[in-house]
């Protein structure tokens, strides 16, 4: 039998959200027109002004906003409330390694913790579950993200964050946890631990698992529900957003639910930026309908979707969006954090690397590995073992400050890397994915 959270809402009609978003985005242009100057500067740029804006409708009328957008603006041209209003920030990393800070007022966190609370029930999760959420906590929104959902829910939660596998494992295994929150990859990597512990399906308590924050496969989702004896559930979500619940997966699994009296999406075309039909493929656009500190409209999420209006047979009647099948931009997710070439290239030039350097990225053991190959000038060429090990040494420790994640770094002579007639071919992405 499927569960919902907010029955009433997941199961609403179209005529019921299109009234739900139509009052909320009203109230949602009025209110940026009056408290963010960079919308209302962008809105008269475009023509338009709230007086425009009647209902869903007339969402295109609106100016897009772009990642550039956040970076110029950070870290408060976005804010929607004044900070004594805020309660929360989370953050990821830009394209420059200038931060991007979202901000929260507690009824944000409210929201954005019954969307998660939505994702969790729809994976089965209830008030006698034991939900482990190993997603990383911090700035990063996937672990406050489920911890604050599987509280809604009423499940015993073990915020156990990541990392440490033997104890992630001693606590599903003592605790008898029945819903694991991470990467799906670490969900990998911990069922071949399992495994070499002597541990078999049966005998792991686990029944579900929600896995976001990084690309993966249908193979890899298949191999996941073997290894662990789980129901292995997609979610989907954006810090600049709110974080993971935007939309996630039901029984079903054909799909990704939209929480669409939270979250407007619309597909358009890359290039002219033109709405396009149901079904089509374009760049994935999100509206933020009642965010109140840091509320974005229309943003450019770079990610390649599809929509689906069919009515799902969980009964859930909320839009349903494809797995993202690549983005417009060169961004890379790698073991869940986003990494731009950009931030390496940064790295590589700070340290005097101006010449030429590769970003290989593979999968091995279900972890994302990064390798950044650099080739030195003719000036600092060396065949001396203990200097190049210590260059690599203050190069890897110039990605981690940057990335938040550990590069493998490996220097090579001069003129070892192939050139390109063409554009430059800086990342080798060898997941399979």
């Amino acid at each position: 039998m499927e569960r919902y959270y907010q029955k009433e809402i997941e199961t609403a009609s179209r005529e019921e959200i299109t009234a739900i978003q139509d009052a909320k985005i009203v109230k949602q242009v009025q209110h940026v027109w009056d408290n963010v100057p960079f919308y209302r500067q962008k809105m008269e740029e475009a023509g338009v002004s709230p007086a425009d804006i009647k209902g869903i409708a007339d969402l295109h009328k609106l100016p897009f906003i772009s990642k550039d957008d956040l970076k110029e603006q950070y870290p408060y041209g976005l804010l929607g409330k004044p900070l004594k209003d805020c309660v929360r920030i989370q953050s990821t990393s830009g394209t420059t390694g200038r931060r991007v800070v979202a901000f929260y007022t507690q009824h944000d966190i409210d929201i954005w913790e019954e969307c998660c609370a939505r994702a969790i029930t729809a994976a089965g999760g209830t008030d006698e579950d034991v939900c482990q959420v190993s997603y990383g906590y911090g700035l990063f929104t996937g672990g406050p993200g489920l911890n604050g959902g599987s509280h809604k829910v009423g499940c015993l939660t073990v915020p156990t964050s990541s990392g440490n596998t033997d104890r992630q494992i001693m606590f599903i295994m003592d605790l008898q946890a029945t819903i694991l929150c991470c990467t799906p990859s670490y969900a990998a990597y911990l069922g071949e631990r399992m495994k070499e512990l002597g541990y078999g399906p049966d005998d792991i308590p686990l029944k579900a698992g929600i896995f976001g924050a990084e690309a993966w496969s249908e193979e890899m989702r298949h191999s996941i529900e073997e290894t662990l004896g789980i129901k292995a559930y997609d979610i989907y979500g954006l810090t600049e957003i709110s974080g993971p619940g935007v939309s996630f997966e039901c029984s079903e699994q054909k799909g990704m639910h939209v929480n669409e009296d939270h979250f407007v999406p619309e597909i358009i075309d890359p290039k002219t930026g033109e709405v396009l039909p149901d079904g089509e493929q374009g760049e994935l656009v999100f509206t933020c309908l009642d965010k109140e500190a840091f509320p974005l409209i229309r943003y450019r999420t770079r990610d390649i979707c599809v929509l689906n209006h069919q009515k799902c047979s969980c009964g859930r009647t909320h839009v349903r969006m494809r797995k993202p099948m690549g983005r417009t931009d060169d961004m890379l997710i790698i073991r869940g954090v986003n990494v731009f070439p950009s931030q390496i290239e940064t790295v590589l030039l700070n340290n005097g690397y101006a010449a030429n350097y590769q970003i290989i990225v593979d999968r091995i053991n279900n972890t994302d590995t990064l390798d950044v190959q650099v080739e030195m000038t003719p000036e600092m060429f060396t065949d001396n073992i203990g200097e190049i090990a210590d260059r690599q040494k203050v190069l890897v420790d110039g990605l981690r400050s940057m990335l938040g994640l550990k590069a493998k770094v490996t220097l090579v002579a001069p003129k070892t890397i192939a050139r390109s007639e063409g554009k430059a071919v800086r990342v080798i992405d060898k997941r399979k994915i």
